[in-house]
């Protein structure tokens, strides 16, 4: 199991931009694939971008082009760069751990969540 602790949520202007962390707990986060999941009122929990073991890189084409994700293994961090921020990009944004390697774009492949973090983007 792995504790995760999201940071670095706000309000921010459209066109802004905004940095999140996710602090791990555990010996293993290299092993461990992250992904940023988001969830705006009234909607389903998706998935915005996740980077596995390999290191490589998956993002929803909402936000492809906009965020980027990336991991220092020695810090036990994963990070969600976020620029050209728009509207509909409000939401509470989670970080989640997946023991498995392996990327997966559900939240059913996903064992550990933070607490979430709110990003509130005004137009």
């Amino acid at each position: 199991q792995v504790q995760l602790v999201e940071s670095g949520g706000g309000l921010v202007q459209a066109g802004g931009s905004l940095r999140l962390s996710c602090a791990a707990s555990g010996r293993t986060f290299s092993s461990y694939t992250m992904g940023w999941f988001r969830q705006a009122p009234g909607k389903e929990r998706e998935i915005v971008a996740a980077i596995p073991k390999s290191g490589s890189t998956y993002y929803a084409d909402s936000v492809k082009g906009r965020f980027t994700i990336s991991r220092d293994n020695a810090k036990n961090t994963v990070y969600l760069q976020m620029d050209s921020l728009k509207p509909e990009d409000t939401a509470v944004y989670y970080c989640a751990a997946r023991p498995s390697g392996t990327y997966y774009s559900t939240r059913s492949g996903y064992d550990d969540w933070g607490q979430g973090t709110q990003v509130t983007v005004s137009s």
